[in-house]
This record gives structure tokens, C-alpha cells and sequence, in this order.
């Protein structure tokens, strides 16, 4: 066989060479040191907590070496490209701080290694493909879609690896030039193959995560370019990180058994293989056993989730560092204040077994984020997430502007600042009694004392109340009306001794929250009622009189 003339029969339009492409991509000019990572989502219109996850460990690596963090849209397979999924990713990882230095954005490209887009760099992987071709590396494959399903299912009876390989391939790879020209002339389809080697020879990749990976080399006669000449993921990505730079590869476990393909196409174009990464997949707690999380089952595998349930991104990064390094907690604790990208992230710390999604972990992070936040900020970012997912509670906060700031300034700051917000969601629903468009009472009065004794409890408290008592001023009244209707002003008297009293201070102060705020569970009585306000703080009392 003439390859150099198959090659020209396959690529007639290809005029570049492989040395024309390589001129296209100098070497980047970086610090000793700094890694060039990427993040290369499908546009499918899902984006995921794998692809923020894998996007943070790549901004991570390359942000703290001063290196170049870039994203790679891999829009290969276009039955499943959905229109405006690049925008849905380019828009969620904005959403979430992930800063890009080059790559893919809404309009086009930004930067000097691309098209960032794999269906815009079909000449490009042509090129390389041609070249291989005149190395005799590959050969046109015309095996049809029923052909390809009897071999399966011939190996799947005989129990025999899967795939084009040895005997399934004699058929194609032994055809001579002329039968190729007269197939591709009578407009049979056809595929590029590489040629894999059947050998005992094993391969060694150092994994940055996992360590040393051996696995047979690659036998199979695997797939470079579809019928529509655009490149499978294996070859595309092996070509765009070898002229983008890539130093490390970043990416699922599910791609470790595609290694042997990989490294035998880095080699087969004489190219250094970058250093992989894989990482571990993400898990969850279903009854008493782990799981891989699931599109179908869990809402929270999907990047939208936490945006419409309004869980802060800066949250979401924090929690991801804690799956992701096994010292950043322990961080967090010695460094309280600190903005979490002083972290220093090491793949050292990786966990290479499945990392757990735990969303009462992500709550529990989720309240130390905003609780390390000044009211200002808390209603910056409330605000923001609620004209976007609540409207109606946007124009309430910002109707009560200063009502909602003064809210918010409850219990923060201090040593233990306050905890009771979760995310933005979850605060329109726990800050709503502070608007009296929205204020209801949720818990049972009755559940504190009798109605008789509630009246009274409240009849004194209107009679007593000065707006501008202080707060020890305002406890003492409380504690008055308390020990005068027969409640323990110290609940332990109540616990020694029940049958003296008719509750303690516990009841009565509950009396008052349940009275303004509608719940038993609320912030400090004296400060609500400093930010309600005189006259609402009447208003709601005297219903109960």
C-alpha cells in the first residue's frame, strides 16, 4: 500500500501540514512552573457538579502557578449539541466565579489558541490525521451499522472483548487503494481507524491523583475521524491539548480505560503526554450505601439547583474545597476570615475513591459563609438572587431597604455570629414576619400557657412597654411581668420545682416571639422589636389582649 497516496485520496482538500499547525501554537510564554489546565464540556444544555467541581481543581492549579485556565467547548457529537447549551455553560460558570483567562465565549473566541469550539478545528485534526495516514497508521473502515452490530454480538456470545480488533478488522484494513477509491466513489460512508497493535506489552502513566496506572496497551482498531469527518473525543483531545499547552488533563475516572488509546495516539505523534488527572466520582448517601449520583434521581447533580435554591457560590466553592482537599477545613478553622482562594489546593490531598455530595454538610457550610458576611453584603447578594428567582420578595427588601438591613444586622459580627440563614431561598422564607405583607403566625400560642394567662401575660406587657428602654431595661420589664403572673425567672426553678410555677421565662419569652414574629424559634425579642418599630410591635401585640 501506497500510504501516502491513501492519504491523499481520504484528505484531498488538506493542503496544511502537520509543521503548518505546530507554527499555529508556539509555546506559551509562562513561569517556570505554571500549569496550563481546562475544562471541555459537551454543550448539552446539562451542566453539572462534575464540571464545577473539575473546573475548580483546573482554575486552582493553574491560578495558583500563574498559568492559564481555559475552556474548550467539545462539540464533536452533534446529535447531542443543544442549541444555547454553550451559553448555559459559559453563563453557570460566571454564575459561580470561575474565571477563564482564554477560551470560549458567547460571541466567539479569547484568546490566541483557538477556535476554542472542536467543530471550528476540523482542518486542524485533518491535518494530523493525514499525516498518520502517510505513516500507515490508519486506514478507511466502510463496516456498516448492521456489520458492526453482528460483530458485537458475536463477541458478546463468545465472550470476547468488544470492539475492531484483529479478524473483525482483516476485512477493511487489507483493502487495496483501488477498492478504497471505488467505495468512496460510489459514496460508501466511511470512518478513520488507528490501527492498534496486538501485544503483552503494558503501559505506565504517573496519575497525579491515583499514582502509577499499568494497563495493557491498546489493541483496538478505535475510531479517529466519523463518517462526517469531525474527530471522536479521543483524538480531538489529545490534538487540541498538545497545541493548546495543556499541561494537566483534568477529568472523570470513567476515562481511565480510554488511557491505552490516548497515550498510544501521544506517542504515535511523538508528543509528551500531559500529566492526568482523574478524580473521583461524585457520590451520595442512598439508605446505608453509597452511590454514583444520578441525572435522573438527584437534583442537586445539576449546576441549576443550587442557583434557583439560592445556595451562595461562594458557598458552593467552599463546600467543593472540602471534598476536594482533606486539610481545607481544618484551614478554615485556623483562618476564619480569610478569602477561601488564599487556600493553597494540592492534588496531594485528593481523595482518588468517590467523593460524597453531602447536602446537610452543605447547609451546615452554607451558614458559616453567610454568617462571615457584613449585613451589606448579605443583602447585596439576597437582593441580586431575588430579583432573579423571587421577584415579588425583590421589591419588599428594597421597599423596606432600611427595615431589611437593620434585620440583617442581627447577631452578626462577634465571635459567634449569628447562623439561621441557610441560603437566599430559605431566607425569604425565614425573614418574611419583618414585612407585614407577609407576617403569619406559625406556631401554637397555646403550646406556652393557657388563653386566660396569655391575655394577661400581654395586657401587662402593653401596659409596661416603652419603646426606648435599652435592652437590659426592656429584660427587667419581662422579667417583672413573669415572676407577677406566677413563671420561673430562671428556668432552672422551674425544672427543680414545676409544681411552683406555671412555666418560666422560657414560655413567656416565646410568648412574645410567637406575638412578632410568628415563630417560638426567632432572633433576639428586643432587637426584632428595635427593628419592627413602635408601632408594629403594638399593633401585633395588642391582638392578643
Amino acid at each position: 500500500m501506497n500510504y501516502d497516496e491513501l492519504a491523499e485520496v481520504l484528505f484531498p482538500e488538506i493542503t496544511t501540514s502537520r509543521e503548518d499547525i505546530e507554527n499555529m501554537f508556539p509555546d506559551r510564554n509562562l513561569p517556570e512552573g505554571a500549569k496550563v489546565t481546562r475544562i471541555g464540556p459537551s454543550p448539552t444544555g446539562f451542566v453539572h457538579l462534575g464540571n464545577l467541581y473539575n473546573a475548580i481543581i483546573g482554575e486552582r492549579l493553574a491560578h495558583q502557578s500563574n498559568g492559564v485556565f481555559y475552556l474548550r467547548i467539545e462539540d464533536t457529537d452533534n446529535k447531542r449539541e443543544v442549541e444555547g447549551a454553550v451559553d448555559t455553560v459559559i453563563n453557570a460558570m460566571k454564575y459561580f466565579n470561575v474565571e477563564f483567562d482564554e477560551g470560549a465565549v458567547s460571541d466567539g473566541d479569547n484568546g490566541n489558541y483557538g477556535p476554542y469550539r472542536q467543530r471550528q478545528r476540523k482542518n486542524i485534526y485533518q491535518t494530523f490525521a493525514k499525516w498518520l495516514t502517510t505513516q500507515g497508521k490508519t486506514y478507511p473502515c466502510f463496516l456498516t451499522e448492521e456489520e458492526l452490530t453482528a460483530i458485537r454480538e458475536k463477541q458478546i456470545a463468545d465472550k470476547l472483548d468488544i470492539g475492531i480488533y484483529g479478524e473483525f478488522a482483516e476485512k477493511n484494513r487489507n483493502l487495496t487503494i483501488d477498492e478504497i477509491k471505488a467505495k468512496i466513489a460510489a459514496g460508501e460512508p466511511w470512518v478513520l481507524r488507528y490501527k492498534g497493535i496486538k501485544t503483552d506489552e503494558y503501559i505506565s502513566v504517573d496519575d497525579a491523583i491515583r499514582g502509577k496506572l499499568e494497563m495493557p496497551r491498546n489493541f483496538l482498531d478505535f475510531v479517529m475521524l466519523k463518517s462526517d469527518g469531525i474527530p471522536t473525543y479521543h483524538f480531538a483531545h489529545v490534538v487540541d491539548d498538545h497545541l493548546m499547552k495543556s499541561t494537566h488533563v483534568i477529568r472523570g475516572e470513567e476515562w481511565i480505560s480510554s488511557l491505552p488509546i490516548h497515550v498510544e495516539l501521544f506517542n504515535a505523534l511523538g508528543w509528551k503526554l500531559p500529566i492526568y488527572c482523574h478524580t473521583a466520582t461524585l457520590m451520595k448517601i442512598d439508605g446505608n450505601s453509597k452511590r454514583k449520583l444520578s441525572k435522573r434521581k438527584d437534583p442537586e447533580l445539576a449546576l441549576a439547583y443550587y442557583q434557583e435554591e439560592g445556595i451562595s457560590q461562594d458557598a458552593v466553592w467552599e463546600f467543593l474545597l472540602t471534598v476536594l482537599n482533606s486539610n481545607y477545613e481544618e484551614w478554615r478553622i485556623e483562618n476564619p476570615t480569610k478569602d477561601y482562594l488564599e487556600f493553597e489546593y494540592s492534588l496531594d490531598k485528593m481523595s482518588n475513591s468517590g467523593c460524597l455530595v453531602d447536602l446537610d454538610k452543605l447547609h451546615d457550610v452554607s451558614k458559616n459563609v453567610i454568617a462571615r458576611m457584613d449585613a451589606d453584603t448579605v443583602y447585596e447578594k439576597w437582593h441580586e438572587w431575588c430579583v432573579e428567582y423571587n421577584k415579588s420578595f425583590a421589591e419588599l427588601i428594597e421597599k423596606y431597604k432600611d427595615r431589611t438591613l437593620g434585620a440583617l444586622r442581627i447577631g452578626r459580627g462577634g465571635e459567634k455570629p449569628r447562623r439561621d440563614l441557610v441560603n437566599w431561598k430559605q431566607a425569604c422564607e425565614f425573614m418574611k414576619f419583618y414585612y407585614d405583607e407577609l407576617f403569619v403566625v406559625e406556631d401554637d400560642m397555646n403550646e406556652q400557657s393557657d388563653p386566660e394567662t396569655i391575655k394577661a401575660f400581654f395586657n401587662k406587657y402593653m401596659e409596661m412597654y416603652d419603646h426606648s428602654f435599652d435592652q437590659s431595661e426592656w429584660f427587667g420589664m419581662v422579667k417583672q411581668i413573669t415572676e407577677e403572673l406566677g413563671f420561673a425567672v430562671r428556668p432552672k426553678d422551674f425544672k427543680k420545682n414545676p409544681d411552683m410555677y406555671k412555666g418560666s421565662i422560657v414560655q413567656t419569652t416565646n410568648m412574645l416571639r410567637i406575638a412578632l414574629t410568628g415563630r417560638s424559634n426567632a432572633p433576639d425579642v428586643w432587637e426584632v422589636s428595635q427593628v419592627l418599630g413602635e408601632d408594629i410591635v403594638r399593633e401585633r401585640i395588642s391582638k392578643w389582649c
